[in-house]
């Protein structure tokens, strides 16, 4: 664990950040100089931006950026394998990198670690997750001050999923009820100095889509562009009232200081392009970075689609289905789709970048860059591109087609 662990449990847990409330509440921390004591100087940190300024920087040129999210692997040589894939994608200058935080908080040492190290070894500015779920205040700040010491100067602000086991999301005693609540906590102590994305959910939040048959009503025009069927022919949807209430506590959670949004998944252009459209009717201006989910596999388009509750147009149901025997056909049709995916929001004007859930996998991505152009350099993977990056996740555990 290094240098970034020392520095965690022994400034942030020994002197239980007694001294973090001398941070102001405006204004912020220098972002290029931070000492654990507090006096804002003595510890360099390397040179950060955050994600807002960059966006607004290289939209200026017109140029579509990329950026790529991973998960903390659970075995060591999937650590090793996933250092070997960003170093070959870091060739792509990503705008960031992201690392998510896993459910209940049960990868935040290693969340904290792989940003840290990545930022360090590779000069990447990192975006890192972090929840409300398991987290007093107190953990959070140790978190945010191994953030600062590691050079990461932007968090993506999430309420997160329950712990493995437990069904139903729980607030922590001493902890945030929300994501709104982080948002807020991180704005009241360190001011400016953190660049703070969102989620964003085109289709309603997962916890809101429920059976079209709760409802007692026929579907209105605009639920049925975002109606869903699970794998046991159940239509789901997220109410037009639900989804009023997804917009207007999104709106809070940018009003609060949240910069950025960045989408749950999608595979219907015309959902994300809906939800752009709501956010001007919301007078939410806050750049919105599609979430892009590539198809490597029929198993785990099942899986994912099946725990997010995404919509999955007829057409991509149908040839999914097709090809579900056909593991190098499906892979292959995902980066075809995939790519006309991020095109048709490209020229639409959706969107000024793309945000691409790897998988902790590089093939695809690098194959959709290719056809959309935006590739530099030649196509690079290596030897463990085939690995099974779930092994040990709760997708490979608890989630099943």
């Amino acid at each position: 664990r290094g240098l970034t662990w020392f520095l965690v449990t022994s400034v942030c847990q020994q002197q239980k950040l007694s001294r973090m409330s001398q941070f102001p509440t405006t204004g912020g921390i220098d972002a290029g100089r931070w000492c654990p004591d507090g006096s804002g100087s003595g510890t360099h940190v390397p040179s950060s931006e955050k994600i807002i300024d960059k966006i607004k920087r290289v939209a200026e040129t017109g140029r579509p950026f990329v950026s790529f999210e991973y998960f903390p692997p659970r075995t060591d040589e999937g650590v090793t394998n996933l250092y070997d894939r960003i170093a070959r994608m870091s060739v792509q200058e990503p705008l960031f990198v992201d690392f998510t935080w896993g459910a209940g908080g049960s990868t935040c040492e290693l969340t904290l670690t792989l940003s840290t190290t990545v930022k360090a070894r590779y000069g990447l500015d990192v975006n890192m997750h972090m929840t409300c779920t398991n987290q007093e205040v107190e953990k959070v700040d140790v978190g945010l001050a191994g953030a600062i010491a590691g050079g990461i100067r932007n968090i993506c602000a999430l309420r997160g999923d329950p712990p493995l086991g437990q069904e139903k999301w729980e607030a922590s005693e001493g902890g945030f009820s929300c994501a709104l609540d982080l948002v807020k906590h991180i704005r009241a102590k360190y001011g400016d100095f953190f660049g703070i994305s969102v989620s964003g959910y085109p289709e309603g939040h997962p916890d809101k889509i429920k059976p079209v048959s709760d409802l007692g009503r026929p579907l209105t025009a605009t639920e049925l562009k975002r109606v869903m069927t699970k794998a046991d022919g159940v239509q789901c949807v997220c109410s037009d009232e639900d989804y009023a209430n997804e917009m207007k506590y999104l709106k809070e959670k940018v009003d609060a200081g949240g910069e950025v949004i960045i989408t749950q998944l999608f595979y219907d252009v015309e959902v994300f392009d809906q939800f752009v459209q709501d956010c001007k009717a919301y007078d939410i201006h806050a750049p919105i970075l599609p979430g892009i989910m590539i198809i490597q596999a029929y198993g785990g388009f099942k899986r994912m689609s099946g725990f997010c509750m995404t919509r999955v147009p007829d057409a991509l149901a149908k040839r999914m289905e097709e090809l579900k025997d056909d593991a190098e056909g499906v892979k292959a049709f995902g980066i075809e789709y995939g790519a006309e995916l991020c095109r048709q929001l490209l020229d639409r004007g959706l969107c000024k970048g793309l945000h691409f859930y790897t998988l902790n996998l590089e093939k695809s991505t690098q194959a959709i860059m290719s056809k959309l152009g935006l590739l530099k350099g030649e196509l690079a993977v290596g030897k463990a591109e085939n690995e099974n990056t779930f092994q040990g996740t709760l997708i490979d555990t608890v989630i099943k087609p």
